[in-house]
């Protein structure tokens, strides 16, 4: 399970095999919550709402970079790291 990208207390993962929609982990506090790529809604999992704000912030930045690394997991390849919130 990499992690591709770390800002502000929240890690945020891809994890070979994964199943569809394509989608990331975000965890944050001991709390976990899956963001789909295309829509960024959560459909699993919950964080804090500033956590959750700062993910989608992020994960907007780098919609595109996201589906990318989803497709090299996907072949089983290791992802490259995405720049972190600033």
């Amino acid at each position: 399970m990499p992690c591709i990208s770390q800002f502000f207390g929240i890690a945020i993962y891809l994890y070979y095999n994964e199943h569809y929609p394509p989608h990331f982990h975000a965890e944050y506090g001991g709390k976990e919550a899956l963001y789909e790529i295309e829509t960024l809604k959560v459909y699993a999992g919950k964080l804090s709402p500033r956590a959750h704000k700062l993910v989608r912030e992020w994960a907007k930045l780098h919609r595109n970079e996201l589906m990318n690394e989803w497709k090299h997991v996907r072949q089983g390849m290791q992802p490259k790291n995405i720049e972190p919130l600033e």
